[in-house]
């Protein structure tokens, strides 16, 4: 699993995600997740999940974790591209009833 930070504005912070969120995934992510939360720069983050194929429980813990703190600081999340595998365990889930999400068909 692999993160990139993109700045698309002022407000906007866009984390590309590539690789699998599971548990690896998942601890591999945390300390950029924790650098997300600590620093208030952007007011909105936004989670790229075109390049993510697996998502697991390990992986939505991290991404529920991610949104609770963001909101805990009135700052606002987003899930981005989401298709395949993660799309489905996100519909069943019903994440996006909490968080936003959008999805691309291919």
């Amino acid at each position: 699993m692999e993160m990139r930070k993109i700045e698309a504005s002022d407000t906007i912070l866009t984390l590309v995600i590539s690789g699998n969120l599971d548990a690896d995934g998942s601890r591999d992510a945390q300390p950029h997740i924790d650098d997300v939360i600590a620093r208030d720069e952007h007011n909105e983050i936004e989670l790229d999940f075109r390049e993510v194929d697996f998502l697991d429980s390990s992986g939505v813990g991290a991404l529920v974790y991610l949104y609770k703190r963001l909101v805990e600081r009135e700052r606002n999340m987003r899930i981005e591209n989401v298709r395949g595998q993660p799309l489905e365990i996100i519909n069943l889930l019903r994440i996006g009833q909490a968080i936003p999400v959008n999805s691309k068909t291919h």
